[in-house]
């Protein structure tokens, strides 16, 4: 009986925490705020390619060469069985120079306590997928994961993730590489605030 209670309780405190983001996320911005926030966003874009060219040595290659790609930066709460996250990020388009801001939002299933900072790279290697991801959104479920997984077994961190066909994926964390893929339940998708 207890445990089905905290259950109902960290249930409501992740609901109130997730619609606290979204009250927040659709107040009206500003011309500065949304400056404040381009700019915000293309600084952590600009980190995380630096971090991800230092820890993975493949990767200077595959996003000069790819259609484009794109950087999210996602904060993550978890207590006992239920967690989730919220970031943003921007996608490039290497060929036009284009630049979509966006958001993402995830639920995190399974046991675990804390908080965890971690940026996400997705390297789009082809038209269709980048155009996709940019007009459409993503959502990134159990089938996605599980190909994920399966593209790791014996690589190590040395190398992304394929995700989706012509997508592949790269986790770090403030330490470096995420060996393995840790997120599901995740959607992302355009920031009209900020485009």
């Amino acid at each position: 009986m207890k445990t089905k209670v905290l259950r109902a309780l960290m249930a409501t405190a992740v609901v109130a925490l997730f619609a606290g983001f979204l009250a927040c996320s659709t107040t009206p911005l500003s011309k500065a705020q949304v400056d404040e926030q381009r700019t915000s966003i293309r600084e952590m874009a600009s980190q995380t390619i630096t971090q991800l060219y230092q820890q993975y040595p493949d990767s200077p290659f595959n996003v000069e060469t790819a259609v484009g790609y794109a950087v999210f930066s996602d904060f993550g709460m978890k207590f006992l069985f239920l967690g989730g996250a919220g970031g943003q990020g921007v996608a490039f388009n290497n060929a036009t120079k284009q630049q979509t801001f966006m958001k993402m939002v995830e639920l995190q299933p399974g046991f675990g306590f804390g908080a965890q900072k971690f940026r996400i790279v997705f390297i789009f290697q082809t038209p269709e997928a980048l155009n996709q991801f940019v007009s459409s959104g993503w959502e990134f479920g159990a089938n996605a994961m599980a190909a994920a997984k399966t593209s790791t077994q014996g690589a190590g961190a040395q190398m992304g993730a394929t995700v989706a066909p012509g997508v592949v994926m790269y986790q770090l964390s403030d330490q470096g590489a995420i060996v393995g893929i840790s997120i599901t339940g995740a959607k992302y998708y355009k920031n009209d605030q900020l485009n």
